[in-house]
């Protein structure tokens, strides 16, 4: 049953560009409706109160309090990192970076952002893709180039250009200087700190009425460990930005964000197909293709210029993704160790492909997602596109043979919209933090006073025993969605974009037993189950 405070959206009122317009009654409160709020309220005067005026104040909007948050959280991410920039002067007298004694693992403040500034040879000025350098892999050289993604690279480049020209001004005594790689430092955590308050901003216009929810996305641990580890971000951004343009009825627009999104990490592609799905159970085919083939095209036109120019250094991400085996943090080196199992392809000598290895994680990840398309179209009431779009990621990244650390900033923006409960989501999310602790000691190793590999590996057991309950949650709350918060709070689906309020044209599941509920698509159209 829905809540007291839900509220159907009235005919012809366009439910995510009239958020504006709702009324106090129609919002849902947190610390009305979560202890976890409640309790963080007391100093601040407790609990909103019934009769309290709501909406009045000329600045301080929840949206506005949630990216001062945002903000807050992003500036201790900083300081974080901050001890792996820090300069000191060597014996001979020269200014270098302080990493002496393994401080990037003794203060986990580790950043790829830092050694990548030199490894990629952007200190050189070099341009990636076209630029490369040769290293030792076993008794070989390798001719390297940039490791990433095409947006990603040049996003490195474009902010090593900036440091340059940051240092060539500050040599005139208009600004202050600093060693290049610090300078490169700020520029890119600049850059990702406001693509991770875009990724907020387009959560909390995407929770709707929960609006609040967001905050999860502003505070999450996860953000504070990991915001400025790599460059994920900016795939979180295009990924909550696409969703908003989707739930806005802008299928183009959608397709284009999610594009640019898969151009500087893959992972905003996967929420094609969830969307796809959706949109084949209520016959809402044609936004849904719109959508991919622009995102595919879109994605096609970014990565085309440099592959035709410069195809072997565009190749380098797919050549090293094929070759390198089982990270420390992903299932299959976990059961690795715990077992003494050789892995899938055995002992692999530098440079070979774990061909059986990228197989099983190919088909694995294909069967996941098969299973979640099935549910997509079987359960008695459409899913909302959060909740398919979290299972398939979460899929991706327990069936993938690699698990970087900050890949976890993937799953907050649509863990908050596919299951926002907050008490549950703050303990994933710090368990999941936590995880950098053993991991820095991991790699700092037992000889350096270090940690043995299981206490690394059973934290990622942990975090991904985690991860596997959310999965559980978000398809129980799919089969019973009487008890999906977002519905409960009276809307249907504020990601769905077209699809919010289309009636089922396809539904895979067995004829309805006698009493049984048919199957209905949204809360509009008919009662909920």
């Amino acid at each position: 049953m829905p809540s007291p405070q839900s509220s159907i959206t009235p005919p012809g009122v366009d439910p995510v560009s009239d958020t504006g317009s709702l009324t106090p009654a129609e919002r849902v409160v947190p610390t009305w409706t979560e202890p976890l709020a409640r309790r963080a309220s007391r100093p601040f005067g407790g609990p909103l109160g019934r009769h309290a005026v709501v909406g009045r104040h000329w600045f301080w909007t929840p949206l506005r309090v949630v990216l001062l948050l945002a903000t807050l959280t992003l500036a201790l991410g900083w300081l974080a990192k901050s001890p792996c920039v820090q300069e000191h002067r060597s014996s001979s007298g020269q200014l270098e970076l302080d990493w002496g004694g393994s401080r990037q693992y003794v203060a986990m403040c580790y950043s790829d952002t830092v050694p990548l500034y030199t490894a990629e040879r952007l200190d050189q000025g070099a341009f990636p893709y076209r630029d490369s350098w040769v290293e030792k892999q076993g008794d070989r050289d390798q001719v390297r180039y940039m490791e990433y993604p095409v947006l990603t690279g040049l996003f490195q480049w474009v902010n090593a250009q900036l440091a340059h020209g940051w240092l060539a001004v500050a040599r005139t005594g208009w600004l202050p200087g600093a060693l290049p790689v610090v300078v490169y430092f700020d520029f890119t955590a600049l850059w990702l700190g406001l693509a991770w308050v875009v990724t907020v901003w387009g959560v909390a216009r995407l929770a709707r009425r929960r609006t609040w929810d967001a905050a999860l996305v502003a505070v999450s641990p996860l953000v504070v460990v990991h915001a400025f580890t790599n460059f994920d971000a900016l795939a979180t951004a295009c990924a909550a930005a696409g969703l908003l343009a989707w739930a806005r009825r802008k299928p183009v627009v959608a397709g284009l964000l999610l594009g640019i999104g898969g151009a500087a990490k893959l992972y905003p592609l996967f929420l094609l197909g969830p969307l796809l799905v959706l949109c084949v159970r209520a016959g809402r085919t044609r936004e849904g293709l719109r959508t991919t083939v622009t995102a595919v095209a879109t994605w096609a036109a970014v990565n085309a210029p440099l592959a035709l120019l410069y195809p072997d250094g565009w190749r380098e991400f797919f050549r090293l993704n094929s070759e390198r085996g089982a990270d420390p943090d992903s299932l299959y080196n976990v059961i690795s160790y715990f077992t003494g199992w050789p892995g899938l392809d055995g002992p692999l000598q530098p440079g070979q492909t774990p061909t059986v290895l990228n197989a099983v994680s190919a088909l694995l990840f294909v069967a996941c997602c098969a299973g979640i398309a099935w549910v997509g179209l079987s359960a008695p009431r459409r899913p909302r596109l959060a909740q398919l779009g979290f299972l398939v990621v979460a899929a991706f990244l327990l069936t993938n043979k690699v698990w970087s650390p900050q890949y976890s900033l993937w799953l907050v923006p649509l863990a908050v919209l596919a299951l926002p409960r907050w008490r549950l989501l703050l303990a994933w999310m710090a368990v999941d933090a936590l995880v950098w602790a053993p991991r820095m000691f991991f790699y700092l190793g037992p000889d350096n006073k270090g940690l043995p590999p299981d206490w690394f590996l059973g934290a990622v057991v942990l975090r991904d025993a985690f991860v596997v309950l959310l999965c559980v949650l978000v398809l129980r709350e799919i089969h019973r969605p009487e008890t999906d918060l977002v519905r409960q709070a009276g809307d249907d689906d504020p990601c769905g974009g077209v699809l919010e309020g289309a009636e089922d044209r396809v539904v895979l599941r067995r004829p309805t037993a006698p009493g049984e509920p048919p199957a209905v698509g949204t809360s509009a159209s008919a009662p909920a189950p």
